[in-house]
């Protein structure tokens, strides 16, 4: 267990893109602790207090409960304010764009990290603070600061869960009831989806009007195109290879269309949001979600009467795909370079790596099982312990972290797969459409390879 669990400090990001565990910790215990009672932060110390506020932009979901909770002792202690700005996560990336080109961006700003990423998307070099000499760089995971930095230099803080890779989570007594098996291809998922859909249940929970989570059934499988199509990836990179050309790719976009096409996501995917996952899938209407481990443990603490122990986990079955995927880029934290309170925001960073809050944030948040920084004491429960026992013994980076021009175009892919699922667009078009924003992106950013 300890060495499938390490992979997520220790996977590296090179070569053909698989990778075996390594050796170390993820950094603390497995405890078995499960949180239910919330713990109050550390009591603040004695400071100089400011008369100061931040205000903090962030997409929907990026800010979970108890990092507001250590705000406002942040602000008992210091006089700062953290005045948060959550906007929807279909708007957010023009919001934040609108800000920044009209001058009014806010003192710190939520974004994607990704190492391909942060000039195209933030242009960093001008709109983020270097944070390269903070203290809390040399504890957070090398593989997440890697994501985070650009030209050198790191612009983003990232607290995060490293294991929380996007797999499918499935009500066990559903598939026991059915006597349905954890499938081990996509034919056996297809027939568990047949065999689900006929008793009465919808198979998949899945929520398009996001406008972002269905497209994760696509660039999450990069561990399984690189076992199917060895280098692809970095064809891919350097221009020498086409995704319209790419036959595993054509591959799971058609058959998470045929998911659709035969029933399975049900009839009301395009008005599903994410925010009701928990309660739609306690609801027992649905069997099975894109998620994360974390699922569970937030299911019971939502619904009255849940129970974490009656879900399990098993990769996303399309093309086959049986390896676990990891993606050590995430929701991140930016200061603005023209925020006239940079260094209290400094300050606010410092404040969420402090090793108490840290714990205290990965104690009091159902999603998370561990953090991507030394020293914490992660929680996961006996059913994670299996699944990372049964699937990690191979895994790979994610094709949006893994591959320059994807990860800026996600909610564009999104609609395309939409239209797709909508009978308007081919897998094979969805692919071009790609090609072509890829293109339109190395173009600005003067690529080489795409001259």
């Amino acid at each position: 267990m300890k060495k499938a669990l390490s992979m997520f400090l220790v996977l590296g990001l090179v070569g053909g893109m698989l990778s075996a565990c390594g050796n170390s910790d993820s950094g603390g215990s497995a405890s078995q602790d499960t949180n239910s009672e919330t713990k109050e932060p550390a009591a603040p110390s004695a400071e100089k207090k400011k008369n100061v506020t931040l205000s903090y932009l962030a997409s929907q979901d990026w800010i979970k409960d108890p990092e507001m909770k250590l705000a406002e002792k942040f602000e008992e202690q210091t006089g700062i304010h953290i005045d948060y700005q959550i906007v929807p996560s279909d708007q957010y990336s023009n919001v934040l764009k609108a800000k920044m080109a009209a001058g009014e961006a806010p003192d710190i700003f939520g974004g994607q990290s990704g190492k391909f990423d942060l000039g195209s998307l933030y242009d960093v070099e001008n709109n983020a603070v270097d944070l390269t000499n903070e203290e809390w760089v040399k504890r957070e995971d090398p593989l997440f600061i890697e994501q985070s930095t650009w030209k050198s230099k790191v612009y983003a803080m990232t607290i995060w869960d490293p294991s929380a890779s996007w797999i499918i989570v499935y009500n066990k007594p559903i598939f026991e009831k059915l006597g349905l098996s954890v499938p081990k291809s996509y034919d056996e998922f297809l027939k568990d989806c047949e065999a689900i859909k006929a008793s009465g249940v919808t198979p998949i929970y899945e929520p398009v009007s996001d406008g972002w989570h269905h497209v994760l059934w696509f660039p999450e499988l990069g561990v399984r195109y690189e076992e199917q199509d060895p280098g692809l990836a970095n064809k891919l990179i350097n221009n020498e290879e086409k995704f319209e050309n790419a036959a595993v790719l054509e591959q799971s976009l058609t058959q998470f269309n045929e998911l659709v096409q035969k029933g399975y996501l049900g009839d009301n995917a395009f008005s599903n949001t994410y925010a009701d996952t928990e309660k739609n899938m306690a609801s027992g209407k649905y069997a099975m979600t894109v998620y994360n481990i974390g699922l569970p443990a937030q299911i019971e603490k939502a619904v009255s009467g849940s129970k974490a122990s009656d879900y399990g986990f098993f990769p996303i079955p399309l093309n086959d795909n049986q390896d676990l995927n990891v993606n050590p880029a995430a929701p991140s934290k930016f200061i603005s370079s023209s925020s006239k309170h940079i260094e209290e925001a400094k300050q606010y960073f410092a404040f969420l790596a402090q090793q108490d809050n840290l714990q205290y944030l990965l104690d009091n948040e159902p999603k998370f099982t561990t953090l991507n920084f030394s020293g914490v004491n992660a929680k996961f429960t006996e059913e994670q312990k299996t699944f990372f026992d049964a699937y990690g013994k191979k895994s790979g980076t994610v094709y949006q972290t893994a591959i320059n021009y994807l990860n800026p175009q996600w909610m564009d892919i999104g609609k395309d797969m939409a239209a797709m699922m909508g009978k308007q667009m081919s897998a094979k078009d969805v692919l071009k459409n790609i090609d072509k924003r890829r293109a339109q992106q190395a173009k600005t950013a003067n690529d080489p390879n795409w001259k």
